[in-house]
This record gives structure tokens, C-alpha cells and sequence, in this order.
């Protein structure tokens, strides 16, 4: 019988955490500093990352006593294109910064950007909640196959791959460790009705 444990880890803990390092950086360099500055996480992975980078950002800007960046998430639930064709998913709440976003340079984070389909229903729902000055996009993973012409500011890591594969993030504040791997779908549907058979 073939071995379908084909998944393999792309990123460690020291590599997330240098990429996120780096992005911080980059984030200040191209906005002059933190003055102005919003980090919407979209949930579920990109909120602890967005909040790692104001960390980062808080750190650089010789500030560790307080994130200098306002941290917050937007929910994309109701503005996704495809949610007549998946699961009803939950809703999680919207939290803007008090300031708000008028007039900031908001800064998405996310997890992996793949299709652009994410990235494009955080952009509708910005736009019912203000008017940002500018909006950049940071993700820790860009694994391409881009299905709208939406690129990121900021990539931790471009990685290549085959449209059957998945690619998986998980972080010590949603997951208990920090890890990218990538695994292919055979192996992970699988695994995914082995695990749906014993419940």
C-alpha cells in the first residue's frame, strides 16, 4: 500500500518568525514609519500575524512597551463569493482600532494568498466600514495561482506549488506550534475521511 503521508513542513519556527521579522521592516521602510498605521488581520491566522508584526513593528521602532501599531480584524464571511457554495461558516466579529480607518494606511494580513478571492472580499468589506488613505497587503505565504489581479506588498515566502496540493499554516495562538507545510490532496482527503469515519 503507498506511504500517503506525503506532507512535508516548508517553514519552521525560526523562519516564520525571521520572515515576520522582515516583513515589519518592510512595513516601515515603505510607509516612512508607524505614524498612521492599521493592521487588519482577516481571521483566522492572519489576526495573531497581524498582531506578531505590530509586535515587530513596536520592537523596530525602539517602543516595546506597547504595540505602536492600532491592531484589529475584519470579518469576510458575508462578502465571499463562494458562500452560496460552502459550508455556512461562523461569523466572527469585526474589530477596528478606535481610531478607526479613515485616512490610515491599513495594512491586510493573511495567512496564504492563493486565488485573491479572500484578499478581494476584505477589500468590499473595508470599503462599508471607511476610507482608508491607502491599502497594502501582507502574507506570510504567497503560493501563487492568482484567479484576480491581486498581488501582495509584503510575502514572507513565495512558494510554488501544484494546484493539488494544500498548503497548511499553523501558529502556537490557533494551533499550538508555528509551521508551514504543504501536503498533497490525495494524502489530505485521506486523512480528512479517516478522521471523519471515527467521529
Amino acid at each position: 500500500m503507498p506511504d500517503l503521508n506525503t506532507t512535508r513542513v516548508v517553514l519552521e519556527t525560526d523562519e516564520i518568525s525571521r520572515a515576520l521579522t522582515r516583513i515589519a521592516h518592510e512595513i516601515l521602510e515603505r510607509n516612512r514609519g508607524s505614524a498612521d498605521l492599521v493592521l487588519l488581520g482577516i481571521p483566522r491566522r492572519g489576526v495573531p500575524l497581524a498582531a506578531r508584526l505590530a509586535e515587530r513593528i513596536a520592537r523596530a521602532e525602539g517602543d516595546g512597551e506597547r504595540p505602536a501599531v492600532p491592531v484589529g480584524e475584519i470579518d469576510i464571511t458575508l462578502y465571499r463569493d463562494d458562500i452560496r457554495r460552502r459550508p455556512t461558516r461562523g461569523l466572527t466579529p469585526t474589530r477596528l482600532p478606535e481610531g478607526g480607518i479613515d485616512e490610515k494606511n491599513v495594512v491586510l494580513v493573511d495567512d496564504v494568498l492563493y486565488s485573491g478571492r479572500s484578499v478581494r472580499a476584505a477589500l468590499d468589506a473595508l470599503a462599508d466600514l471607511g476610507r482608508p488613505r491607502t491599502v497594502q497587503l501582507a502574507a506570510l505565504v504567497d503560493r501563487g495561482h492568482r484567479q484576480l489581479p491581486i498581488r501582495a506588498d509584503y510575502v514572507g515566502k513565495n512558494l510554488p506549488t501544484a494546484t493539488s496540493e494544500r498548503v497548511g499554516v499553523q501558529l502556537v495562538e490557533v494551533d499550538g506550534q508555528d509551521a508551514v507545510t504543504i501536503s498533497d490532496a490525495v494524502a489530505t482527503d485521506s486523512a480528512t475521511d479517516a478522521r471523519r469515519a471515527t467521529r
